[in-house]
C-alpha cells in the first residue's frame, strides 16, 4: 500500500485508511458536495485523452477511499463512457467499513445526460448493485428516456439546461447528503457556475504533459477563491483538498 504522510496541516508519516478516511470526511450535518480530480502540475486533466493516466498508486488509494465514505457518486455522461465505468462497485474491505457505519454497501451512481446517450443495456446499468439515477431535461427524446427508465430512475431537472442545484436538491431528498463527483470538467465547471461546489480533492501528478488536454474545469469564467484545507503527499506527488 503506498505511503501517503500530511504535510499540512500537523505533519504526520504513513497514515492509515482510518485518519484519511478522518481528514476527508463529509460535514455530519448538511448536504456536501466535493468533487475529485487530477491535473498534471502543467493544467493536463487527462492523458491520451483519459484522466486514470496521470494517477499512481497513491492517488488511486486515495480515490477508492473517497468513494467509501459517499453515498452518491456523480458523474458526467460524457466522462462515464471516456472512462470505461461498468456497474458503480466498491471493494470488500469499503462495503465493510460502509456497512458496519450503517450504510448501504455500495453508493449510488448518479449521471447528467442532456441526449440520453446511454445503453441501457451497458454494464453501466446491468451490472449495478444500487439502481443509478440519470438526470436528463424534457428536451431529451422520449425513446431514450422510456429505455431507460428500465434500469435507472430518469429525472428531469430542466427544459433544456440542466440545473444542477435541482441535482443537488433531488439527491439530498433521497437521503443522498454525501455527494462525491468524479468530473468531468464540463460538469465541473457547471457546478461550479451554479455555486453547486463545497469542496475539491486534487491530486497534482509530477509531470509535465504538454500537449492539447483540457483543465479540470470548462464553462463560464466564475473566478472562486478556495481555501486550502489540507495538504498529502507521496513521494513527488501531492494530494491537496480545498474548501470552496
Amino acid at each position: 500500500m503506498p505511503s501517503i504522510d500530511r504535510i499540512w496541516p500537523d505533519p504526520e508519516s504513513g497514515l492509515d485508511d482510518a485518519a484519511l478516511l478522518a481528514l476527508t470526511a463529509f460535514p455530519a450535518d448538511r448536504t456536501w458536495l466535493r468533487v475529485n480530480f487530477i491535473s498534471s502540475i502543467d493544467g493536463a486533466a487527462t492523458r491520451h485523452g483519459l484522466s486514470g493516466g496521470l494517477g499512481d498508486d497513491a492517488d488511486h488509494r486515495l480515490f477508492d477511499l473517497l468513494r467509501r465514505a459517499a453515498d452518491v457518486v456523480l458523474v458526467g455522461a460524457g466522462t462515464l463512457r471516456d472512462e470505461g465505468y461498468g456497474g458503480l462497485r466498491v471493494d470488500d474491505a469499503s462495503v465493510a467499513w460502509r456497512t458496519d457505519a450503517g450504510m448501504p454497501p455500495h453508493p449510488v451512481l448518479a449521471t447528467i445526460s442532456h441526449s440520453l446517450s446511454l445503453d441501457p443495456a451497458s454494464p453501466l446499468f446491468a451490472d449495478a448493485p444500487v439502481r443509478p439515477i440519470v438526470y436528463t431535461v424534457a428536451s431529451a427524446p422520449a425513446d431514450r428516456r422510456d429505455a431507460l427508465a428500465g434500469v435507472a430512475d430518469v429525472v428531469t431537472v430542466g427544459e433544456t439546461d440542466a440545473d444542477l442545484v435541482r441535482v443537488r436538491e433531488d439527491l439530498a431528498g433521497r437521503g443522498l447528503h454525501r455527494i462525491h463527483s468524479e468530473g468531468g470538467p464540463h460538469l465541473f465547471g457547471e457546478l461550479l457556475a451554479a455555486g453547486a461546489v463545497d469542496a475539491l480533492h486534487l491530486t497534482l501528478a509530477p509531470t509535465v504533459d504538454s500537449g492539447d488536454a483540457g483543465r479540470i474545469a470548462r464553462g463560464p469564467v466564475v473566478p472562486r477563491g478556495a481555501r486550502l484545507a489540507s495538504v498529502l503527499r507521496s513521494g513527488e506527488e501531492l494530494l491537496l483538498h480545498y474548501l470552496l
